[in-house]
């Protein structure tokens, strides 16, 4: 086994350069999760993390105000060393920083807060965002300027705990083409993020969900350096969402992508879940297709 192992690491070393580089190239440096409510095993949530460390996992996300216990989170994310890297406003959609009543607001801006915290006292570094949405009572600079407003009040504490507010990219309305095109545009995301101008604000690159209106790989390198998360799924035009790997997205374009913008943080899945075999395959559609493993 030693000899084995020396010979190969002396064929590695001896190879060319460019061979070298090739195989450093190969697997992108991401280190990947799930959604906590994905997984539906364990009698309780050491049980699950314990089981998605030993699939291979190398952290999980959470919901925040609500969802999973935090204190029992975090009890199991040591007992197991499983990371928890952050959580998602689990609000967001029904309570929002772009609605029209300042009294929605003000409670979309305290949920905002609670996840900060909370996201804090488990040991994660940011709080996944959908900032707004455009509907029959809010046009595109209502839901701009009112969910702007509401993040920046949200800046002081998120600068204090260490927390990123990271703006997803969703079906929510929002950066649509100025030209009153039906595509949501990459430069209008980044225009937004550049707006509130704060280190502790950039963005939570949902890769599956711009595959309807155009390449995720363009929308990767307009953003560069604002991504700092990515959630990962697929989508097709017969399909919808569905299993990484199965739907339209060029993942190989979106490899290169990731290579250009020099990209090394979470990627989290967003798929259907299931028990503990489903989420070990969830894992290997990453890792191949979004790794290159």
């Amino acid at each position: 086994m030693h000899r084995r192992h020396f010979l190969a690491t002396l064929a590695a070393a001896s190879a060319p350069l460019s061979l070298r580089a090739q195989s450093a190239e190969a697997v992108l440096p991401i280190k990947l999760a799930l959604k906590c409510g994905m997984a539906s095993f364990g009698a309780n949530l050491e049980e699950k993390f314990r089981g998605l460390k030993e699939i291979g996992y190398d952290g999980v996300e959470l919901d925040s105000p609500g969802g999973q216990n935090k204190a029992e989170a975090l009890a199991a994310s040591k007992a197991t060393g499983l990371p928890i890297h952050g959580v998602v406003d689990s609000i967001h959609w029904k309570t929002r920083l772009s609605d029209p009543d300042v009294a929605v607001r003000e409670q979309a801006l305290l949920g905002l807060l609670t996840a900060i915290r909370e996201s804090h006292s488990v040991g994660g570094s940011a709080v996944l965002l959908v900032p707004g949405v455009v509907d029959g009572k809010t046009n595109h600079d209502e839901a701009w300027a009112r969910s702007i407003e509401g993040i920046r009040k949200a800046l002081p504490l998120a600068a204090e705990l260490g927390i990123r507010i990271l703006i997803e990219n969703v079906w929510n309305r929002m950066f649509y083409k100025e030209d009153g095109g039906n595509a949501q545009s990459a430069e209008l995301l980044a225009k937004y993020i550049d707006e509130i101008n704060s280190p502790w604000v950039g963005s939570y690159f949902d890769i599956g969900n711009h595959q309807r209106f155009g390449k995720p790989a363009d929308w990767i390198r307009t953003l560069g350096k604002r991504i700092v998360k990515l959630d990962c799924k697929d989508w097709s035009v017969k399909g919808g969402f569905g299993k990484i790997g199965e739907g339209e997205i060029d993942w190989p374009d979106v490899r290169k992508a990731l290579r250009e913008i020099g990209y090394t943080g979470w990627a989290t899945a967003e798929v259907e879940g299931g028990d503990q075999a489903k989420c070990g395959e969830i894992l290997g559609q990453m890792r191949k297709y979004l790794l290159g493993a």
